[in-house]
């Protein structure tokens, strides 16, 4: 059998850049300083200003930055967050850690974006947020959502754990929003060599809250203020990130040319809808068949690893705090879609002869 193709590959974007990471760790190493020092202020900055945005706080993970964000807004128990009922846990986890309670709207099924037009309908009195999730690398439809958000008198905390990069209406994810959650965990685009996050704001009192939020609700040393937790981003983890974030740009080209390729090439699966309003970062490429048992072990038998992103919509899941309310009938689009959806590898560095191999394997399923 030829070589497997891995569904990610670290090791070869480790290579590609060696020498710059070991040296930034060991600028770090050398320091002597590894909580909350130049590398972390350094990388805020910088990514900031990649954003679009005027501050940004680092933080130990996108769960964290999703609990930080509603925090730093007031918003907690006995207030409501609305959602997608498609997205990973760590998005509702985020939510329930803020002390709020998650609700969940169905989703659109061509892209597998929360749907708009759902939205209104979730709203009650205690709703105090929505958090879209620009899933799989491509922004949700934000002028809707924004004015939604308006008329209610909400506000919006963009999930961009998947989309960093992305754009809407040329205006990078993470820069629409009031306050904004990233993960760089390492499968994601910009990733860090472990957890790590980041919270982006145009808002200056949010801002310096949020500096207090992560550190223990401390204004200075020993002075608290105000409640917080301990999720700060290490200076290890803002070195690595900021070599990465040089070179971000081209690795999302490079993921854009592989999702033409197989949009291109590929005959027996539906591709998902690549919305017209924004460029799409392509965290992960999403295709959905009827047969996805069958040709997931087919492609595994042939050497190529896939993932299912996510098998389980939220309203299913034991811990979803209504899971027992759920009635499943309000979420067909996120039920089929989660029956048919699966994800194949797509990281920069795949090269042309593999992706030949995994367009050939699907497309004999046909």
């Amino acid at each position: 059998m030829a070589d497997v193709i891995r569904f990610d590959n670290f090791n070869v974007q480790y290579a590609s850049v060696k020498e710059e990471i070991d040296a930034a760790v060991r600028r770090v190493l050398e320091s002597g300083w590894f909580i909350l020092g130049k590398e972390v202020e350094a990388f805020e900055r910088e990514f900031a200003h990649y954003i679009g945005c005027r501050y940004c706080v680092g933080v130990a993970s996108g769960t964290d930055a999703i609990a930080l964000s509603l925090m730093a807004l007031d918003i907690g128990s006995g207030d409501e967050v609305i959602t997608t009922d498609m997205t990973a846990f760590p998005t509702i986890a985020g939510i329930m850690q803020a002390g709020a309670l998650p609700g969940v709207v169905d989703i659109s099924p061509d892209d597998g974006l929360i749907d708009p037009d759902r939205i209104e309908a979730k709203i009650t009195k205690h709703t105090k947020a929505i958090v879209p999730v620009h899933l799989y690398g491509q922004s949700c439809d934000m002028d809707p959502i924004c004015e939604i958000a308006r008329k209610h008198h909400l506000k919006i905390v963009e999930d961009c754990a998947q989309s960093v990069g992305a754009t809407y209406k040329e205006r990078k994810t993470g820069g629409i929003g009031d306050v904004n959650a990233f993960s760089f965990y390492p499968t994601k685009n910009l990733g860090a060599y472990g957890d790590a996050g980041a919270v982006t704001t145009n808002d200056e009192a949010t801002y310096n809250k949020l500096l207090q939020l992560r550190n223990y609700g401390q204004r200075t040393r020993y002075y608290h203020d105000t409640f917080g937790i301990n999720s700060r981003l290490d200076e290890m983890q803002a070195a690595v990130l900021r070599v990465k974030l040089k070179y971000l740009e081209q690795w999302t080209l490079q993921r854009r040319q592989h999702a033409a390729y197989y949009q291109e090439h590929l005959n027996s699966v539906t591709c998902l809808k690549e919305n017209s309003y924004g460029v799409p970062v392509y965290h992960l490429f999403v295709i959905k068949t009827s047969r996805r048992d069958r040709m997931l072990e087919y492609l595994k038998s042939n050497g190529i690893q896939c993932l299912i992103h996510y098998p389980v919509p939220i309203h299913r899941q034991k811990a979803f705090p209504t899971h027992n309310d759920q009635d499943h009938n309000v979420y067909p689009n996120t039920e089929r879609f989660a029956d048919e959806i699966f994800s194949i590898p797509i990281y920069p560095e795949l090269t042309g002869e593999q992706q030949e191999r995994i367009v050939e394997a699907i497309n004999r399923m046909s």
